[in-house]
């Protein structure tokens, strides 16, 4: 009798099932435990040399992934409307932790900017909250907004303020790169939230101009520039790291010197286990290791952007479309800095790099995608 009322229909459209979503399940945990490998191969030498400790980094990045899993896990599970309750309190509260970043002495600098706060022997980057903050936000707004999106003031100017205040305390830390991050979240969320192209063409020229402005008026990001245009005439300055991750992806050939066997590693590349681990991987792994690391991102961000679009409800089709972005700009950012597309920024690549901002943030949003697969399309 209840398979006659199913098959009919009369089920509530929008009815939780218990169906898992596998391809994403094992996409993900396939890049945790790829990162988990990596970043003990490519942290050892250093952690050893620094801490006394080559398991050092592997074992906080243990901590972070099953930490991440929870969280996934809770996200996965959390009623949907919970979610949405929150939107402005955790907005707030995002902003609340970026000011806390600037101006107390939780805040600490590390490589000229303020950009982490201090808890106990650990670290928190608010930026990896703020993009889940902005998404939650936009999905908001786009969905409730629907009939004044075409307007300057009710369906441009908020979602643009919202936005510049998050990059104006990003540019104070500073943190560039974040600041652009948020920038794009917004414009790709709003060219699909309907907004008008006039107004979007209209703020991506300010948008680069401003963004010009700002590299020509600081000299590091200057020579952040010119490294990216010329990295080999700038082999033992600025280019240095761009230099011998090139390096590193050359000498992998199709199959790579072996894991582990990796010289890059040897304090020759600047922060191997974090923004370039990807170069470590075609060191040691190859052009097939990376393909295979490739092919994961791609599996995953698709089942992502078709769970987006298999939702009913427009504020759900936006937080999956949001969470998917977040993982989608962060790895092709990543793999354009690594492979010198794209001028040096520390960009984390999803779920490898070592992090647990990151890695905590990504989980997150796999959680939110694998809640709205739940829900019968």
């Amino acid at each position: 009798m209840r398979a006659a009322v199913v098959e009919a229909g009369a089920l509530p459209r929008h009815a939780i099932t218990w169906r898992v979503d596998w391809v994403l399940v094992v996409c993900t945990l396939a890049l945790i435990g790829a990162g988990l490998v990596m970043v003990m191969s490519a942290s050892g030498i250093m952690a050893d040399r620094s801490f006394g400790d080559k398991y050092l980094f592997f074992r906080r990045q243990a901590v972070f992934a099953l930490t991440g899993l929870i969280v996934m896990g809770l996200a996965a599970f959390a009623k949907r409307e919970i979610y949405y309750r929150l939107t402005y309190p955790i907005l707030f509260g995002v902003i609340g932790l970026l000011v806390v970043t600037l101006v107390t002495p939780l805040g600490f600098e590390a490589g000229g900017a303020k950009r982490w706060l201090r808890l106990g022997s650990f670290s928190m980057q608010p930026l990896e909250a703020a993009k889940v903050a902005l998404v939650f936000y936009l999905a908001y707004f786009f969905s409730h907004k629907q009939d004044q999106v075409k307007t300057f003031s009710v369906g441009f100017l908020p979602p643009v303020m919202v936005t510049g205040s998050l990059c104006l305390l990003l540019l104070l830390q500073p943190d560039f790169g974040g600041a652009v991050f948020l920038c794009l979240l917004l414009f790709l969320v709003s060219l699909v939230g309907g907004t008008s192209l006039v107004y979007l063409g209209s703020s991506v020229i300010l948008g680069l101009g401003c963004g010009w402005l700002l590299i020509s008026q600081s000299a590091y990001r200057i020579k952040r520039w010119t490294a990216f245009l010329d990295p080999f005439g700038n082999a033992q300055d600025t280019g240095y790291q761009l230099v011998q991750s090139l390096f590193a992806f050359g000498s992998g050939g199709w199959f790579g010197a072996g894991l582990g066997a990796g010289k890059q590693k040897l304090l020759f590349l600047p922060e191997a286990h974090n923004d370039f681990i990807l170069a470590v991987v075609g060191e040691e792994l190859g052009y097939i290791g990376v393909s295979l690391i490739f092919t994961l991102l791609g599996l995953l961000l698709w089942r992502g952007f078709k769970v987006s679009l298999d939702q009913d409800n427009a504020q759900d089709r936006f937080i999956g479309y949001g969470m998917t972005l977040i993982l989608a700009i962060g790895a092709v950012l990543n793999m354009a800095v690594v492979l010198g597309m794209a001028p040096p920024k520390g960009v984390p690549m999803p779920f490898l790099s070592y992090g647990g901002s990151s890695l905590i943030v990504s989980c997150f949003c796999i959680g939110v995608l694998l809640n709205l697969s739940r829900r019968r399309a």
